[in-house]
């Protein structure tokens, strides 16, 4: 009787899978060439391939001449309107000066904002910005090759932000508000009056045509950006890092809806504006507002504006310097304002004619009680 051979058996068994094949031959006397062999095979297969977006995602940087500047005193020149819709229309900004506003008083209010990004990182966990807060410090991402050239903090009328913040710095941000509140009330002033020279070239529609704009649920007033530049990149990381922050530019933007956005940012050695027409970038003049067009203008205008995203560089500079962007949206119309307020007191009415559960039992406890005593007296006669 033939015995069949045992058969191993195990809950994990034995993987006999074979190694691959070493590319180094097993015969010592040909070592030298293999090893020249495999040295060779590394160098033209180990190398890391070059992830550079084609054009067609990224964008080229294109240096064009620095936009117009338009004189603020001038605007109802014809030559200076053409001049200034021809610069909005080809770019998407332009170039304000002589707006009034003292360029000791941006200094000093750029000065103060700079103690913002001063908060401890500890603290500033708790004012970061969420799909749950507008306002706050943009959550920052630093790793060891691309470093953050930017910090940011979005500022906005806001009580909760206001709270907050007076809670970690109760002196020096009740003194920067102050200060930010009076400048921007002149900020916009001059967006307005910006925004109804460039309404002349709308294509016959008027201000408050697309009121979904306005009647938003998330829409915001008004609202400013605060960057930190970081001083800490070299010229020679600032290539790599400024391609970094186009793509995050590209990936967000600015997420909150404006009409026009001015960008307080004296000193800077660049400013960039990106669009879907490309990537264009130029040397601001000093003490010069930089006005670029936003998403509101775009959809008001039908297109005829193109909406950009602009962001000042500040190159060699020894200390963090500090920008602005003051984001600005018209007020709601009228008749979304009278339809509110119609709206709450027709509430307030249908709160006074409506009778509660409890009015109506008590109601009915005094009728059997009047009936009762009606029933009574009648006994009694």
């Amino acid at each position: 009787m033939a015995i069949s051979p045992q058969i191993y058996t195990s809950e994990n068994p034995i993987d006999f899978r074979a190694p691959p094949p070493s590319p180094i031959g097993s015969s010592r006397g040909s070592s030298f060439a293999n090893d020249e062999i495999f040295s060779e095979y590394l160098e033209n297969f180990l190398q890391v391939p070059d992830l550079t977006l084609p054009d067609k995602f990224f964008p080229k940087q294109i240096f064009v001449e620095n936009p117009p500047k338009i004189d603020f005193l001038l605007l109802q020149s014809d030559s200076i309107l053409q001049v200034l819709i021809d610069s909005v229309t080809n770019i998407g900004c332009f170039q304000l000066v002589n707006y009034g506003i003292p360029g000791e008083e941006l200094r000093l209010a750029l000065s103060e904002a700079a103690t913002i990004f001063r908060v401890a990182p500890e603290k500033k966990k708790a004012v970061t910005r969420s799909s749950e807060r507008i306002y706050g410090f943009e959550e920052v991402h630093v790793d060891g090759e691309n470093e953050e050239v930017t910090e940011e903090f979005l500022w906005g009328r806001d009580e909760r932000l206001k709270k907050e913040m007076e809670g970690i710095m109760p002196f020096e941000y009740s003194k920067f508000n102050n200060r930010l509140e009076a400048i921007l009330l002149d900020l916009e002033k001059i967006a307005k009056k910006l925004l109804e020279v460039l309404r002349k070239n709308f294509p016959n529609k008027t201000m408050y045509q697309d009121d979904h704009l306005m009647q938003s649920s998330d829409f915001v007033s008004s609202a400013c950006y605060l960057y930190k530049h970081n001083r800490k990149i070299s010229n020679d990381d600032l290539s790599s890092s400024l391609r970094y922050e186009v793509i995050k530019m590209l990936l967000r933007g600015i997420d909150i809806s404006h009409a026009l956005c001015l960008h307080i940012c004296d000193g800077s050695s660049e400013f960039h504006v990106y669009s879907k027409k490309g990537w264009v970038s130029f040397s601001p003049e000093n003490n010069a507002l930089v006005i670029t067009v936003g998403d509101q203008t775009q959809v008001l205008s039908e297109g005829h504006y193109k909406r950009v995203t602009g962001r000042p560089m500040f190159r060699g500079e020894k200390e963090d310097c500090i920008s602005m962007a003051y984001l600005y949206s018209p007020p709601p119309p009228p008749s979304t304002a009278v339809a509110a307020t119609i709206h709450g007191f027709q509430e307030r009415d249908d709160r006074k004619n409506t009778i509660s559960l409890g009015q109506q039992a008590m109601f009915a406890l005094v009728l059997i009680l009047v009936y009762q005593f009606l029933f009574f007296i009648y006994n009694c006669l």
